[in-house]
């Protein structure tokens, strides 16, 4: 006699299948308009019910993978190999530059909050993806549980149930800790400041990815510090040979590394160069701040280890927060100081006092319920929709020439240009058309980057997303 099938047995079926026919367009297997069996063919073949295989080819073409033609079937829509070349990386000038607060960067920052513009420029989770009902939920029950509202001075390390729930999501990066290993901040940039604070000094020399996230040059503008860029692989991440090299030739007191899903490039790290990194750094005894603010973001089966796994003396500061993932305006962030605890929490006193109350106690609230894990999930998978359908789009109304990285999760894309088109120039006239892009000048102190952009796919993929693809399109064609 034949069981029924649960529902879960059913759910695991389709994404069985939709991973599978996924895979066979990425490795070009499927082709662009080879058309696929019909629903009822591929009941048959699979063994499954008409319904999961219908709902399997929804997700499919949600994801931009597939089109349904009318009275047609099914066909292959996505083209891996429109975009097989990966960005080329240019290598740092020998010069160590002291970074400075540019014209172009103040530009994009200050378009990033005019409301008629379509923001292709900045990596936040949209409105439609964020639970604000759910979010102002835990906010009001965390007011509701505290004696006095939520509006006492919180402690100073941290609200404690905020600290116990991060040092319990720990445990999935791959690190053992307790609540005593975690420090709160106002957002992961305050944390990575206190970082660089903490361990080095006006002058010294930091050094960081190339290209990198544009807000960190203020940040080492502003504590007097000196960068030294290290190369990004949009594959395997920090160059290591590049990295050792350059330490035996330069002073250099602390590194500053996204491993997981860099910004811009969107590399990640394999787990056994984050060993390697960690291994070379504490050897020599230079800190490593490892920003992982992205680390959640992953589209991957599980999420992507942390160097901080693999530190056993402390020289590892983890830097994280929710402004990526769920909350950005309010400002929780956290750093997992190793060694560098106490000097932290000095300084986080003498600046801050203690973070905002209402604000840690609700994403306290928010992640004990498990109400976190669920958003995460639908999160995830929503950005690998658009992430394809960025790519899908660019491939289409972009010069044939151009070249888009393939991250595993955060929100960018890293596009290479022609070699005559000016970066900068094009964001100007993107911004005749209410569009904003970032140039890729600002992500590094020298410019270097000069025919890249960075295009941001946290906005979901619409009419106006793909009229802004055709208008960048046919601007690119006339600078070449």
């Amino acid at each position: 006699m034949k069981m029924q099938a649960t529902e879960s047995d059913t759910d695991f079926l389709y994404v069985q299948i939709v991973s599978r026919i996924e895979k066979q367009i990425k490795q070009n297997l499927l082709k662009t308009g080879d058309k696929l069996p019909s629903v009822r063919a591929l009941s048959q073949e699979q063994n499954i019910s008409i319904s999961t295989a219908y709902k399997a080819y929804v997700e499919l073409e949600n994801m931009g993978m597939i089109e349904a033609r009318p009275k047609s079937g099914y066909y292959v829509k996505f083209s891996a190999a429109q975009h097989t070349k990966a960005p080329q990386i240019k290598p740092p000038l020998k010069k160590i530059a002291q970074t400075s607060v540019t014209e172009m960067i103040a530009m994009v920052y200050q378009n990033m909050d005019e409301a008629e513009v379509l923001l292709l420029s900045r990596s936040i989770p949209p409105i439609n993806l964020i639970p604000l009902a759910k979010l102002n939920k835990s906010m009001m029950e965390a007011i509701r549980k505290s004696p006095s509202g939520n509006i006492h001075y919180e402690n100073l390390q941290g609200n404690v149930s905020l600290r116990k729930q991060i040092a319990k999501n720990a445990f999935n990066w791959g690190v053992n800790i307790t609540e005593n290993d975690v420090v709160t901040t106002q957002g992961c940039m305050e944390a990575l400041v206190f970082c660089l604070r903490a361990i080095t000094k006006p002058g010294d020399t930091v050094a960081i990815e190339s290209p990198a996230y544009f807000g960190i040059f203020n940040v080492m503008l502003s504590l007097d510090l000196k960068v030294l860029e290290i190369p990004v692989n949009p594959e395997t991440g920090i160059d290591l040979e590049y990295l050792t090299h350059a330490m035996d030739k330069v002073d250099i007191k602390a590194c500053l590394f996204v491993p997981n899903f860099s910004n811009p490039v969107g590399s990640c790290m394999p787990d056994e160069r984050k060993q390697q990194l960690v291994s070379l750094l504490a050897e020599r005894q230079i800190p490593l701040i490892e920003d992982d603010i992205y680390g959640e973001i992953y589209f991957g089966k599980s999420r992507p280890r942390n160097c901080k796994s693999y530190d056993k003396d402390g020289w590892v500061i983890l830097c994280s927060s929710v402004s990526k993932s769920l909350a950005p305006g309010y400002r929780v962030g956290w750093c997992i100081p190793g060694r560098f605890k106490d000097q932290i929490i000095n300084i986080k006193m003498m600046h801050t006092i203690t973070s905002a109350t209402p604000t840690q106690a609700a994403i306290a609230h928010f992640f004990e319920t498990g109400r976190y894990d669920l958003h995460m999930r639908n999160l995830r998978k929503a950005l690998y929709t658009q992430c394809l359908k960025y790519i899908q789009g660019i491939a289409t109304y972009f010069p044939a020439d151009t070249k888009i990285s393939r991250p595993q999760g955060g929100y960018a894309l890293w596009v290479e240009l022609g070699k005559n088109v000016n970066a900068f120039e094009l964001y100007q006239a993107a911004m005749a058309h209410n569009i904003s892009i970032a140039p890729g000048q600002i992500f590094s102190t020298d410019g270097r980057f000069t025919n890249f952009i960075r295009i941001s796919f946290g906005l979901p993929y619409d009419t106006m997303v793909e009229n802004s693809f055709k208008v960048l399109g046919e601007l690119v064609k006339e600078m070449e």
